[in-house]
C-alpha cells in the first residue's frame, strides 16, 4: 500500500512555499556556480586602481580572476570606524586580493607596510584615521595557469603620449612615478617593455636608469650608435641632469655643493641601500634653493655631478634635509605634517651635447603639493635669512663627518 501522506514541513518552509509558489531548491539543485568576484572585492579593486591613477602612474591590464598586477603600485588605505581595533594582518588579508598570506606577513616584517609612517607588527590594532601604506609588491603574482602578464595597449599608448622629445636616434619620455624603467627582480615589466610593445620597433634600449619612485625624463636609444654615444657622454660627464626635489626643513644656504663619498651595501633581505662612507665612491651634488616654505620644507634644484645610486636622496640626508616621501632615507625625520604619497623627486631637465635642452614639467601631484605649501605673505614680514655666524655653524653641524658643504657658484662646474 502506497503512503500518500505528504512529508511534514516546518512553518518556515510553509511560509517560503506560499511566498514563492514552489519549494526552495536544494544546494545540489541550485548548483555551485558563483560570480567570479563578489561585489565587495570589486569595490576594493576599483578603489585601488583609482588610487594608482591618482598617483600619476599607469595601471597594468589585470586578469579579472586573479589580480596579477593590481598591487605593483604604492597602495594606501585609511582605517574607518568599521575597521577600528582590527588586527593589521587581518585587515590586509581582506584587501590585498591575490597576495598570499605568507607574502603579506613578509611585507610587514620587512617594513614594506607602514602605519602612520612607522614600522608595525602584524598584530598591531588599527585606530580610526590610521594611514596604511603598502609598498609596491614587486614580485609577480602569477595566474593559476602560470600565464604571462599582458601589457595593456592603453598603458603602452599612455606612455607614448608622455614622450617629450624624439628624433631618428633618441626618444625621451616623461616617466610617471611608481613605474619601473624595466622588468626584472620580481617586476613583471617596465617602461622599456611597454614602449617596445607600443612602437613595435626592432631596437630600443635604455640609455640610463632612474629610480622607480622618481618621475621625469628617461632617455631611450633607437639606434646602437646613439646608445654608445650617449653612454660615453654620461661617463665623461658631458650630460647634465637637473632634478627638482622637495626636502624636509629649511635649507639655509641658497647654493652649495655637497661632497660626500657614497657606498652601496645590502640589507639582510637583499635590498640595496647607500650610505655616506669614507671608503665610498666620490660623489658631488650641487644644490640651489628655489623656494622655502615657512621652515617646514624647501624646494630645491639638485644637479648631480656624479651618477651614484640614490645620490640626491642620500646627500640630502647627509646635510639633515632628506626628501619628502622618502621611505628609505630619513623617514624618521620630522615632516611638519606634510605627508606626500610619493617620493618628491622629479628629473626635470637634460642638457646633452648637440641636442636642444629637454625639459619635463613637474608632475601634477608635486605641483599641487607645492601650491598647497604656498601661503599669502603677511605684510611687513620677509623670509628668514641666515647670518654669517649661523651659516658657518650650519656648515659645521649639519654635514656628516665625511661630507663637506661649500658655497657653490657657476664657475665651479666641472
Amino acid at each position: 500500500m502506497t503512503n500518500s501522506r505528504k512529508p511534514r514541513t516546518s512553518p518556515a518552509q510553509d511560509r517560503r512555499q506560499k511566498t514563492s509558489g514552489a519549494p526552495r531548491p536544494s544546494s545540489a539543485q541550485r548548483g555551485t556556480s558563483a560570480p567570479s568576484r563578489p561585489p565587495k572585492a570589486q569595490r576594493e579593486r576599483a578603489a585601488a586602481v583609482a588610487q594608482s591613477q591618482q598617483n600619476d602612474a599607469p595601471v597594468a591590464e589585470q586578469d579579472h580572476q586573479h589580480d596579477t598586477q593590481l598591487w605593483q603600485q604604492v597602495t594606501w588605505f585609511e582605517v574607518t570606524e568599521h575597521q577600528e581595533d582590527q588586527r593589521l594582518d587581518n585587515f590586509l588579508v581582506a584587501r590585498l586580493k591575490g597576495v598570499p598570506k605568507t607574502r603579506i606577513y613578509r611585507l610587514i616584517r620587512e617594513g614594506e607596510v607602514r602605519v602612520n609612517k612607522g614600522r608595525v607588527r602584524a598584530d598591531t590594532r588599527l585606530q580610526i584615521g590610521d594611514q596604511i601604506r603598502v609598498a609596491p609588491i614587486r614580485r609577480q603574482i602569477k595566474t593559476d595557469d602560470n600565464s604571462a602578464v599582458v601589457i595593456s595597449d592603453d598603458l603602452a599608448q599612455s606612455l607614448l603620449k608622455r614622450v617629450v622629445y624624439e628624433d631618428d636616434g633618441l626618444l625621451v619620455v616623461n616617466k610617471p612615478a611608481g613605474l619601473a624603467v624595466h622588468g626584472g627582480s620580481g617586476v613583471a615589466f617596465g617602461v622599456i617593455e611597454a614602449i617596445r610593445q607600443a612602437t613595435q620597433k626592432s631596437y630600443l634600449e635604455l640609455v640610463h636608469r632612474i629610480d622607480r619612485d622618481t618621475s621625469g625624463l628617461l632617455m631611450i636609444a633607437k639606434k646602437r650608435s646613439t646608445l654608445k654615444k650617449l653612454q660615453d657622454d654620461l661617463r665623461e660627464g658631458r650630460i647634465r641632469k637637473t632634478y627638482h626635489a622637495l626636502v624636509k626643513g629649511n635649507v639655509l644656504l641658497d647654493q652649495q655643493r655637497i661632497d660626500a663619498p657614497l657606498l652601496r651595501y645590502e640589507l639582510a633581505n637583499g635590498e640595496r641601500r647607500v650610505r655616506v662612507a669614507a671608503d665610498g665612491k666620490p660623489s658631488q651634488t650641487n644644490w640651489r634653493v628655489l623656494e622655502r616654505f615657512a621652515g617646514k620644507a624647501t624646494w630645491v634644484e639638485a644637479s648631480p655631478l656624479t651618477g651614484r645610486t640614490h645620490q640626491i636622496r642620500v646627500h640630502g640626508l647627509s646635510i639633515g634635509h632628506p626628501l619628502l616621501g622618502d621611505d628609505k632615507y630619513g623617514h624618521d625625520k620630522p615632516d611638519h605634517g606634510i605627508v606626500p604619497r610619493r617620493l618628491c623627486l622629479h628629473a626635470s631637465r637634460l642638457s646633452i651635447p648637440d641636442y636642444p635642452v629637454i625639459e619635463a614639467p613637474l608632475a601634477d601631484d608635486m605641483q599641487q603639493l607645492i601650491d598647497s605649501l604656498r601661503k599669502p605673505k603677511v605684510s611687513g614680514t620677509t623670509a628668514p635669512k641666515a647670518d654669517k655666524a649661523k651659516t658657518e655653524k650650519t656648515k659645521a653641524t649639519t654635514s656628516m663627518p665625511v661630507a663637506t658643504n661649500v658655497t657653490w657658484h657657476p664657475d665651479m662646474e666641472d
